[in-house]
């Protein structure tokens, strides 16, 4: 009896291990599912909003300007911040705010992506701590889960003018 009850754990536990294991390759190498928070993306993306974020983009360096990404944060290296892809490496980018008289611009560094919130005026991005390394992204958003008279893929930037071609 002890022998049936220590073999059906042991099963039971390997079983927990090798799914385990699955759902880790999983979330790690395909994608996830994120819950946003913050105003910083209004109004593509609300408070609360579920997506699907795809991680294959990013091991296989295909982000592109205009993506939304899921990045772990320059200043809090414990949570993650969603913003959209304004400048890859190379690009000329407007460096100041939109109310700003005077416009700055600079160039994003090698192996840096230039990120801002579709919300401008309520957004902590790249205007405030620079470049983001490439590496800290960690998935490119698909499409939206909730809620579901919002279901799909997301909408372009209402800021698609801060986007320079030069």
């Amino acid at each position: 009896m002890l022998r049936n009850v220590l073999g059906k754990a042991f099963r039971f536990l390997g079983y927990t291990v090798q799914y385990g294991c699955i759902a880790h390759c999983a979330f790690e190498y395909l994608g996830g599912i994120v819950v946003c928070s913050g105003p910083s993306m209004e109004p593509t993306i609300q408070n609360s909003d579920i997506v699907f974020s795809e991680t294959l983009s990013r091991h296989f360096y295909c982000i592109r300007k205009g993506d939304i990404v899921i990045v772990k944060s320059p200043n809090d290296p414990k949570s993650n911040i969603c913003k959209r892809v304004i400048g890859l490496e190379g690009d000329k980018v407007c460096t100041s705010n939109p109310s700003d008289f005077l416009k700055s611009h600079s160039y994003v560094p090698k192996g840096h992506v230039w990120l801002e919130g579709d919300n401008l005026r309520n957004s902590t991005d790249s205007r405030c701590y620079g470049p983001v390394p490439y590496g800290l992204i960690r998935g490119r958003i698909c499409f939206k889960i909730w809620p579901l008279n919002d279901f799909g893929f997301l909408r372009a930037s209402p800021n698609g003018h801060r986007f320079l071609d030069d």
